[in-house]
């Protein structure tokens, strides 16, 4: 049974950082591309980020690029979201799942960036 299990929320003020984990398990995690995703309230989740299985390519949405990374510990089965220079428009509950076949959703870690 593939269990997601985010943290790393938090409330911080616009300019402020965060580290989010997610830490897998019931799947060999290095075989996949992982992504995180987010939703706020009353929108749509979307993709904010993916990283490949192998290579450690990455990708992201115009939204956060230049101020969010994503990495990955396949030995630790654990994926990271780096995230700095926070806005309020950040604010949403952020989710990691397999990027091409996603599996149950976890709880996510709610981040609010708000002064």
């Amino acid at each position: 049974q593939v269990q997601l299990v985010e943290s790393g929320g938090g409330l911080v003020q616009p300019g402020g950082s965060l580290r989010l984990s997610c830490v897998a398990s019931g799947i060999i995690f290095s075989r996949y591309a992982m992504s995180w995703y987010r939703q706020a309230p009353g929108k749509e989740r979307e993709l904010v980020a993916t990283i490949t299985a192998t290579d450690g390519g990455t990708n992201y949405a115009d939204s956060v690029k230049g101020r969010f990374s994503i990495s990955r510990d396949n030995a630790k089965n654990t994926l990271y979201l780096y995230m700095n220079s926070l806005k309020p428009e950040d604010t949403a509950v952020y989710y990691c799942n397999d990027r091409w076949a996603p599996r149950a959703w976890g709880q996510g870690t709610q981040v609010t960036v708000s002064s």
